[in-house]
């Protein structure tokens, strides 16, 4: 953790020095000051949703890496590797350590660029996944216990891009930015708990007033009838540029590179 440069794993005080120092790109700069901005700063006199982000990003908790590519087979295969140094590291390393990834921006402006962007990605951990889909874990996404996994654990990885208008919590003027939690996280505080619920309550009045519009109808919770995960990854703005199903293919078969082909993703300024 903290080599040199930013595909690697950096805990918050290294990455926010290396920015303060003059040392990092400036779309990485852009990004975590966005991100620091927007996790501690308020708007419509509110301060951002989910109190417990921001208390992890008031005591430096989360993890970071970045990105240079959503194409490039190398960079993609790097990301790979840093997110498995964070599954064997963020238990050690803090009591809610999130992982933040910080993309580089490539020209995707459309809402449904950022949507094949963001499935390219998970995708491409799926195939490249050195650890077997959990047996106890469903595979159709349309399943209310469906949920992404990598490395054997489940997580939920949340994004913030530009497209976002009216939902600003979601909102990233640099490009896409994905979060992932894995499952454990959120021990003690899911919906069948009374702190879950009294969670739920506050981060659902926090959005209300941050957003300026109610929440969005496919917010809902992990393993209840009707609800569903993928959705929630990254929310539709414009619902006609959201996919009609979930765009991931999962496989139990294992290696899934061999078994499952993966196309060269997302077209990109460049191409």
């Amino acid at each position: 953790m903290n080599e040199s440069g930013f595909s690697g794993l950096l805990d918050q005080e290294t990455l926010a020095a290396r920015v303060d120092g003059g040392d990092a790109p400036d779309w990485v700069a852009a990004h975590w000051t966005s991100f620091r901005d927007g996790l501690l700063g308020e708007r419509n006199g509110s301060p951002f949703p989910c109190f417990f982000g921001v208390e992890s990003v008031e005591r430096g908790w989360p993890l970071y890496s970045t990105v240079e590519s959503v194409t490039d087979k190398d960079a993609l295969l790097t990301f790979r590797d840093t997110l498995l140094e964070y599954l064997s590291t963020y238990d050690d390393h803090a009591p809610s350590a999130s992982f933040v990834v910080f993309f580089k921006p490539d020209g995707a402006e459309s809402e449904a660029e950022y949507h094949e962007r963001l499935w390219h990605v998970l995708q491409f951990l799926h195939v490249h996944d050195p650890e077997p889909w959990p047996a106890d874990l469903p595979v159709e996404p349309e399943d209310p216990h469906w949920e992404f996994c990598f490395g054997g654990e489940p997580m939920f990885p949340t994004c913030r891009a530009p497209f976002y208008e009216r939902r600003k919590s979601r909102y990233c003027p640099v490009g896409l930015e994905i979060t992932f939690q894995p499952r454990r996280l959120f021990d003690g505080i899911t919906h069948d708990t009374d702190a879950g619920a009294r969670a739920r309550d506050v981060i659902q009045g926090r959005l209300s007033d941050y957003d300026g519009v109610c929440p969005h109808a496919d917010l809902g919770d992990w393993g209840v009838e009707g609800d569903r995960e993928w959705v929630q990854y990254m929310l539709s703005e414009d619902e006609s540029q959201f996919p009609d199903e979930c765009p991931l293919t999962v496989s139990r078969e294992h290696p899934k590179a061999v078994s499952t082909p993966l196309d060269s993703g997302p077209k990109t300024a460049a191409d």
